[in-house]
């Protein structure tokens, strides 16, 4: 029996495979924390490879004269976030030239995820369903804590990797205990803070994408639930066209925000 509910809670279920007993998950999950959300790691690592496809396409027949719209596109992004990454870490040595080719990784690759939110919501489940009998489906990777979480893990060990290079361990260390307050008496302190400021750092990253990422999901389920297939439009549309500029603003912000966490990872004080 249909029901709102029953609807919604569907479409927040992610395809699993138990890793426990080795088997996919086809209703709520027993041992959730054993689990790994199947259709989350699938269209990550699809869209992963679209995004190399395309800029290796791009790569390989750019040409000096006037570019194709494709070429001009992928430019116009190469030089937004190169640019955003001078005016934020400052001069660029070769030691962070790595810098612009990983900010452009996590803007258009976050960015492709968000977009997966503006596909019908019962397009790809009900396509999965009557190709392949799967009946749970989610499509939008970003949506997924543990994806989000894996992402800011990664700039969370880069800024540990590049604050040790830059500084040393010794510097490392002192900057741990030594700051904010320079004396030796208040060092469980300092160390407090700081362990805390750190772990902030890829906690704030995670949730804030999946956050504004899941309550935009979200409503767009409670369209297709509360409304007939034919009205779906009325709401759907408007709702679709604001959250593109929550799409754009989040990829960007979680960009702009490793940036900023690595420059000051590299700063010598």
């Amino acid at each position: 029996m249909f029901t709102v509910g029953r609807y919604i809670s569907h479409h927040l279920k992610n395809f699993q495979l138990d890793l426990c007993g080795f088997h996919i998950i086809h209703t709520d999950p027993v041992r959730p924390y054993w689990v790994l959300n199947i259709d989350s790691i699938f269209f990550s690592l699809l869209l992963g490879g679209v995004f190399l496809l395309i800029f290796s396409y791009v790569g390989k027949y750019a040409t000096d004269g006037v570019p194709n719209k494709l070429q001009a596109l992928i430019e116009l992004v190469i030089d937004f976030v190169d640019n955003n990454v001078k005016e934020i870490f400052g001069s660029i040595t070769h030691t962070h030239k790595f810098l612009t080719p990983l900010s452009i990784t996590i803007f258009i690759w976050i960015l492709f995820m968000n977009m997966m939110d503006l596909l019908p919501i019962d397009l790809l489940p009900v396509m999965a369903q009557k190709i392949f009998g799967i009946s749970l489906l989610r499509t939008v990777p970003s949506t997924d804590v543990n994806v989000t979480f894996g992402m800011s893990l990664v700039v969370l060990f880069l800024i540990l990797y590049y604050s040790i290079m830059m500084k040393g361990f010794r510097g490392f260390l002192k900057e741990l205990v030594f700051y904010p307050f320079n004396h030796p008496i208040f060092i469980p302190i300092n160390f407090v803070l700081e362990i805390i400021n750190l772990l902030s750092k890829p906690l704030s990253l995670a949730l804030r994408l999946f956050g504004n990422m899941y309550a935009g999901e979200l409503i767009f389920i409670l369209i297709a639930s509360l409304l007939p297939w034919w009205a779906q439009w009325i709401l759907s549309v408007p709702w679709a066209i604001f959250h593109i500029l929550v799409i754009f603003l989040q990829s960007f912000i979680f960009m702009v925000l490793t940036i900023i966490y690595l420059s000051i990872a590299c700063r010598k004080d």
